[in-house]
């Protein structure tokens, strides 16, 4: 079969930027001269020769040969009659004349694991979401309300009475949307959805970078969870993971017999931790591959944003490689220049197509300048995920009170680099696997004293300046570390003192949604002014959001032991009266109900370089917020 001339970009497979491969390769329906049915089209390069195998020809790979086209290394054919959740692979010669059964590369549809098939898919869907999509820039950008509720789809919650089922996209939309709603979230992030032959992987060893896993449904029902989330106001993000691919046989590792995908060098193709293969960024057709992979979820799924994976392992060369386990670049470092180049170029695509969706990085060194544009010498992200601060954090938390005086480094440390970047400050599941307990877990104390650290720290991450995202079960103190095999444990907010934290969280982002000093300026210097940083002793910090809009701050005041303080005097840069806006130890969030019955009048008398102080009473192991009323 001859190319046809809307396959004209592929006479430039190896020298042009290709971000939408996926409407040229993989499996489509299309007629020819009158007859319905699949054209398949695949990249081989090494290969010898190349079959289409199926249900529609019985897997005989005599049926459909495919031909190579005018760019010598793909490789197509036509299938007649082939119809729609028809299961194909390819079946691809070795240049060493050895026969391999692969998945397609750019399949839309897979089989349900443990079964590795590709499956025909019609990605045609009617979209409901118009209204989000015109609006969603202003729901994206950095100077809004960024509220991220992180979630592993197939243990959020099972199927109703208590079958040990998971849930299907359809099952979950409407639940979700009625969870996500009542918290206050502004976006969901799904773990990777991607397909993935290891469930306990939670999709971080991808499959398929153009299909969603099978588990939960169709493709076409992802499309219909993610409208309806968007029809009721929440941005749906999507973890991504261009950093490493599964070594599994039916996978993309080499695929034609030799390295296609990966890097032909072990020091730079293969991870050594995750035991997976990594991508050779130095080859157009691989960026082209992965490009256009960020674009079908962006374009065909609707999805609001990427959260890239494992940016660290990307740019690095020695990246956890011992001495002799690497070598360095053409100009002598470490630094993974082509990954770099691919990066930046993934983000200046993204953003030129789709200049309304975010682009956040985990990125867990101190490389400069991830959140900033690559005219500026930056990797082009919009966010970044500031893992220091959550390992800081914790760490300070963990501390019995009577020592934390002797750790507020690790709190105040985050002002020194707090406008380096566009900051998402991220309580997530790396944080709770492995032995590493749950957030419950982590807090010292007995039982009242570990829910009001809870409260304390959450409150504490919504105070400062940085995106918010918590992972679920986080938002009722679940008790026990999450696992991807059973879903949350839902029956504790039976418990008044979880339904406590779920109300304060509940109510934090309401707080958070609803004021603007909390989130404005959440990328600039002038969001953030300390108070008083240095009473050690008393383990206590104030300090102030600032918005655009002059007397618009909020004034916060964390208290980290399990003592109250009467009398505290805190300067405020204006006089009048100070609301209580929230308090973490009120009775309706499981507190003990001390407070400074509902505000305070500030007087003028200087203090902590302001003209005005208030006399606050601060509750044991409680966050205040304040402003004027």
């Amino acid at each position: 079969m001859a190319l046809s001339i809307d396959d004209r970009n592929l006479r430039n497979l190896k020298a042009s930027i290709q971000p939408r491969l996926f409407e040229s390769f993989g499996a489509h329906f299309v007629e020819i001269d009158g007859v319905g049915g699949v054209r398949f089209r695949v990249w081989a390069p090494n290969a010898r020769a190349v079959s289409v195998i199926g249900d529609f020809n019985h897997w005989n790979p005599s049926a459909h040969a495919m031909q190579r086209t005018d760019e010598p290394t793909v490789w197509q054919t036509f299938v007649a009659g082939a119809i729609e959740n028809q299961c194909y692979k390819f079946q691809i010669e070795t240049d060493a004349g050895m026969k391999v059964d692969k998945a397609d590369p750019f399949a839309f549809g897979t089989e349900m694991p443990p079964n590795t098939a590709s499956v025909l898919y019609d990605p045609k869907y009617v979209w409901g979401d118009q209204q989000w999509m015109t609006h969603r820039a202003r729901c994206n950008a950095l100077d809004a309300p960024i509220s991220i509720y992180e979630m592993h789809l197939g243990s959020w919650m099972l199927a109703p009475h208590g079958q040990e089922t998971i849930v299907s996209y359809r099952g979950l939309a409407e639940r979700l949307v009625q969870h996500v709603q009542s918290m206050g979230f502004t976006h969901v992030e799904f773990l990777p959805i991607m397909e993935h032959p290891y469930y306990g992987s939670w999709g971080y060893q991808t499959s398929s970078y153009f299909a969603p896993t099978r588990r939960y449904g169709s493709p076409s029902d992802l499309k219909y969870l993610i409208d309806v989330l968007h029809q009721h106001d929440i941005g749906v993000l999507l973890d991504w993971v261009p950093s490493h691919f599964i070594t599994d046989a039916h996978g993309i590792g080499r695929f034609d017999g030799g390295p296609v995908y990966e890097h032909p060098d072990p020091q730079q193709g293969y991870h050594p931790d995750w035991k997976t293969n990594i991508f050779n960024y130095g080859r157009t057709e691989v960026c082209n591959f992965l490009l256009s992979s960020a674009f079908y979820w962006l374009e065909q799924f609707h999805a609001d944003g990427l959260r890239v994976d494992a940016v660290a392992s990307m740019l690095y060369r020695d990246y956890s490689r011992k001495e002799g386990e690497w070598s360095p670049n053409s100009e002598g470092g470490r630094e993974n220049l082509e990954a770099i180049a691919f990066i930046r170029s993934l983000n200046q695509q993204v953003k030129a197509h789709f200049p309304d969706v975010l682009l956040a990085a985990e990125e867990s060194t101190s490389w400069p300048k991830v959140s900033r544009p690559v005219q500026q010498d930056g990797l082009g992200f919009d966010c970044k995920w500031d893992m220091g601060w959550t390992y800081d954090s914790l760490s300070y938390m963990r501390n019995n009170t009577g020592h934390r005086k002797n750790h507020q480094n690790q709190l105040t440390f985050r002002a020194v680099y707090a406008n380096n970047e566009n900051y998402i400050l991220p309580i997530s599941h790396d944080d709770f696997v492995h032995g590493k307990g749950s957030l419950f877990e982590k807090m010292p104390g007995d039982p009242w004293q570990k829910f009001a650290n809870l409260r304390l720290m959450l409150g504490y991450q919504y105070s400062l300046p940085g995106k918010k995202l918590l992972f679920m079960g986080c938002e009722f103190g679940q008790r026990s570390e999450w696992s991807h095999d059973h879903m949350l444990e839902w029956e504790q907010l039976e418990l008044p003192e979880h339904d406590g934290i779920r109300h304060w969280v509940q109510d934090l982002n309401r707080l958070y949604r609803t004021t603007p000093a909390l989130f404005e300026r959440d990328c600039r210097e002038k969001g953030f002014r300390w108070i008083d940083c240095n009473d050690t002793e008393r383990s206590v910090l104030s300090y102030l959001r600032v918005g655009e809009t002059v007397g618009s701050e909020v004034l916060i005041v964390c208290n980290f032991t399990e003592n109250p303080h009467h009398n505290y005097r805190v300067g405020v840069p204006h006089g009048g009266f100070w609301k209580e806006l929230i308090n973490s130890d009120a009775d309706i969030y499981g507190g003990s109900c001390v407070g400074n019955n509902g505000g305070v009048e500030a007087v003028p008398i200087a203090y902590h370089d302001c003209g005005w102080s208030v006399t606050l009473t601060l509750p044991p192991l409680a966050i205040l917020f304040l402003g004027k009323g």
